[in-house]
Formats: structure tokens, sequence, C-alpha cells
């Protein structure tokens, strides 16, 4: 058998890399720790040294997708070329972008009765990881005159809740005639959260 790799970070990326495509294969809870350590042909005291369960193994595949989608709109951060409405919306299409993983819906074998304990904390984490973004931008827009909001956080939390609702309807693979009209609600919705004119926002679903 081959030497373990020095770096902790290599291990744990080789063990994300065999869970993962079992997971969305033959479902979360039906992978056991068993089937990823036959994948990687190596002793089970090998994965548990890094992970001491399979919900463990779930919450760093999420957190490296989190991570991923990130740096994708860090560099517009504190861009003072970028408007602050483009990038509201660069993170929303950003949003959009990263669910839809692999000719599937990332981490969709999450959506089961058994599993919504999950999906909650999913959710949870991406408003987390958002939101101060999306205040940040909403204020920047304040301040610029670009929007037209009194409460920023109470704008903020509204868009969060509409994006909710549009992650919620493709998850349950709603008819695309539904889905586009709810994503046209959704356009006015959030630039009547932000005081602008209706048609100001775009989210573009084409490739949805």
């Amino acid at each position: 058998m081959a030497r373990p790799p020095q770096d902790p970070q290599i291990r744990i990326a080789e063990i994300l890399d065999a869970a993962e495509p079992l997971f969305y294969a033959n479902g979360y809870h039906e992978t056991a720790i068993s089937d990823i350590v036959k994948k990687m042909g190596v002793a089970q005291g090998t994965l548990y040294y890094y992970f001491k369960s399979k919900e463990e193994i779930l919450e760093a595949l999420i957190n490296r997708h989190m991570s991923t989608f990130t740096s994708a709109f860090e560099p517009i951060i504190n861009s003072d070329s970028i408007a602050p409405l483009q990038k509201i919306e660069f993170v929303i299409q950003s949003i959009f972008r990263t669910i839809h993983y692999k000719e599937g819906l990332l981490f969709d074998f999450l959506y089961d009765d058994r599993t919504l304990h999950l999906v909650d904390k999913l959710s949870r984490q991406g408003k987390q990881l958002v939101a101060p973004f999306l205040l940040k931008f909403i204020e920047e827009g304040k301040q610029q005159h670009y929007f037209d909001v009194s409460h920023p956080k109470a704008a903020l939390n509204l868009i969060l809740a509409i994006l909710d609702c549009l992650i919620d309807a493709i998850y349950k693979k709603s008819p695309d005639d539904l889905l586009t009209c709810q994503f046209k609600l959704a356009e006015e919705l959030m630039a009547k959260a932000l005081g602008m004119q209706e048609g100001t926002i775009r989210i573009f679903i084409n490739d949805l």
C-alpha cells in the first residue's frame, strides 16, 4: 500500500474526492464509511484519523464548495469601478451558477426527508456566507445614492428570503414557465426592496 501523504490537506482532499461522487451516485445515507475507504484503497482507521463521522466529511465538502464560491466574487468586493447594483447581481448569479453542478444540482442528494436538518444547515451556512457581502453592497449603494433604502438590513433580509424561495423552486424542479415567472417576480421585489425602478435588476436564468 502506498505511503500516506505527509501533508494532511492532501489526504483530506483525497477523502473528499472519494466521498463526493459516492454521495451523488448512491445517496448520502446509502454511502457507508466502508464504501469510501474501499474506493480509496486505505484502512478505515486512516479515514477516522481525519474525520470522526460521515457528517464531518459532508461538512468539509460544504466548506470546500463555499470557499470556491466566495473566491469567485472576492475580486469585486472592494472594487471602485463596479457599481453596487452590479456587485449584488454578480453575487446572486454566482449563487445560481454554483448550485448547478456537473449537469445536476449541488448537494441534491441531501434533499431527502431523512436529511432535511442538513438542508436547513446548508441554507443557514449559505446565508451567513453571503449576507455580509450583500449588506456591504446595499450600504455602499445607499451612500452613493444608487439605492433608496431606509434600513439596509431589512432590504437584505427580504432579498435573502427571495433567494430562498428561488433556490427551493429549483431543487423542487418546478416547471420552466413557473420558474421563469418566479424569477421575474423576484427581480421586481428585489428592485422594490432597494428602492429602485422595476426592471432595474436582472437575474438571468437561461442556463438554469
